[in-house]
């Protein structure tokens, strides 16, 4: 019975994995998901499975438009439909909300989009420690008394002295006969990752603007805490000047300036010194913004900053251009001119919700 509640269980699992990667388009450009996420699981909402419903035959030409009766005639009871209303008793459509663990979220986030496992850079900071099963031993703890050992052994003892009945197969181990499951503590390297989100956040960056920055850190989050136990987040906003806030403040702040996206490089160059120096750390800068600039000059003076002190340290610098009715767009064809040939920066444009999906594979696709 527990074997098979094992398996029902197993293939409910696995049915709610596949409604998920069917409808991930769904769940990330709706971004339902943000509002339901726990310190471990996501409560995630799963149409019910349609109950099946008849189906005239349409073999068979018996029934409404084909008996006797003349065009026009009523059909049924005359008196239907001249009663007093009252509430229906019929169901709605509901959905079920499933408690999924984050991880698996990210292995279903990546096994859609098809994504390499990143390698890290650099030298972990930290060794984690991991107990392995290994073998039987004779001396341990009653917790890991491995039964079916100390049972066979207390069989073979019970025979070798003749005292076996097999009409009275009765076996009672001694101390002797008691066998325990054996490990071993294995170290594995912990490495250690920092992103650093920049937004735009002046006039011309809207809420909803806002809102598909914030969806796509989302499942930015989810991947890299996937693949790294230890992450820090900075969070930095800019519109003519930068500073660091913390989440909250970050989604939903609006200024009214101008922009100038070379004080937020210049603010990340100095949060990668201060806090992620030394070679323990990978470093995920990701830029926001919907292109706008307020110089040509101050966007040749960010492209040096990202050659000179941000790329050199980072593991990939990824800027976003979200497409809002007053921005240019000008600030990403000024990075793919001038980056063309690099593999440490990648620029998307993200229309609108629908294309977070295609940004997040561009991101994350190469593995860095």
């Amino acid at each position: 019975m527990v074997r098979r509640i094992e398996q029902d269980h197993f293939r409910f699992r696995e049915i709610v994995r596949g409604k998920i990667k069917s409808g991930l388009k769904k769940y990330i450009s709706k971004g339902e998901l943000l509002g339901r996420v726990g310190k471990k699981t996501v409560s995630v909402p799963i149409p019910q499975i349609e109950l099946p419903r008849f189906k005239f035959d349409t073999e068979k030409q018996n029934g409404v438009g084909s008996g006797d009766g003349e065009p026009g005639d009523p059909v049924g009871d005359p008196q239907d439909g001249q009663g007093n209303g009252e509430a229906g008793e019929g169901e709605g459509q509901h959905a079920l909300e499933v408690e999924v663990e984050l991880e698996e979220l990210a292995k279903i986030l990546g096994e859609e989009l098809e994504l390499p496992n990143i390698k890290p850079r650099g030298q972990a900071e930290v060794e984690s420690r991991h107990e392995k099963f290994t073998g039987i031993r004779s001396t341990g703890p009653e917790s890991l008394r491995h039964m079916k050992r100390t049972y066979k052994r207390a069989l073979r003892r019970y025979i070798s002295e003749g005292n076996y009945d097999p009409q009275n197969p009765i076996i009672v181990p001694i101390p002797d006969d008691r066998r325990y499951r054996a490990w071993k503590v294995e170290k594995k390297p912990e490495y250690s990752a920092a992103i650093i989100y920049m937004m735009d956040v002046s006039g011309s960056m809207g809420a909803e603007q806002k809102e598909v920055v914030r969806i796509t850190a989302f499942w930015l989050d989810l991947w890299l805490k996937h693949q790294y136990k230890n992450i820090k987040t900075a969070y930095i906003v800019h519109d003519a000047s930068a500073k660091e806030v913390d989440q909250h403040t970050f989604f939903h702040l609006r200024e009214s300036g101008g922009t100038k996206i070379s004080s937020a490089y210049n603010l990340c160059k100095e949060i990668m010194e201060d806090r992620f120096g030394g070679d323990e750390w990978n470093i995920y800068p990701f830029h926001f913004s919907d292109g706008d600039n307020w110089s040509g000059k101050d966007s040749a003076e960010c492209v040096r900053i990202l050659k000179e002190e941000i790329i050199p340290h980072a593991n990939q610098f990824c800027y976003g251009q979200v497409k809002s009715a007053y921005g240019s767009g000008q600030f990403k064809r000024d990075l793919d001119q001038h980056f063309s040939d690099s593999e440490e920066l990648v620029t998307s444009a993200i229309p609108d919700r629908n294309g977070i999906l295609d940004s997040l594979k561009d991101f994350l696709g190469k593995g860095k």
